[in-house]
């Protein structure tokens, strides 16, 4: 014989859990890439400042910024979207009325793909807009005036 737990329906709420937690973590690599990638581009912005002794200014509509804070933005709406799929499906399963859907799939996979898209401006340019540094002095060498 079978035991039965006091809900029958035990496992679906499980699956139901695991489901939401996967969002979750979804989310949460989103925000964390989203995060490393505005400071990166700032680093990059910074480092470039300092080699070429130049203000760097980028008003430029895609930059890493902007990118970095789209991807913050959709892990906060993922978390958002996945709590209220949860609820429902959790309402569904105590109904047993249990309706598959797949809108929240295409709505975050075309988010998603929108921001990949996005970022390819930024690793194209960033390839090209790399810094000139001036190649390395021998360790003797001391500047004039400065011994």
């Amino acid at each position: 014989m079978t035991k039965q737990g006091k809900n029958p329906r035990q496992r679906e709420h499980q699956a139901n859990e695991r489901t939401f937690l996967a969002w979750l973590r979804t989310s949460i690599s989103l925000i964390g890439f989203g995060l490393a990638i505005a400071r990166f581009g700032l680093f990059l912005r910074q480092f470039q400042t300092v080699t070429t002794q130049n203000l760097v200014q980028n008003y430029s509509l895609v930059n890493s910024e902007i990118l970095g804070m789209s991807l913050v933005i959709a892990g906060v709406i993922v978390v958002g979207l996945a709590a209220l799929r949860y609820n429902r499906v959790y309402w569904q399963i105590e109904q047993e009325s249990y309706q598959p859907s797949r809108v929240t799939i295409w709505l975050i996979s075309g988010v998603i793909m929108l921001l990949g898209i996005l970022s390819i401006p930024l690793v194209w340019v960033g390839r090209e807009s790399t810094p000139k540094t001036k190649p390395p002095q021998p360790s003797g060498y001391l500047p004039k005036g400065r011994y």
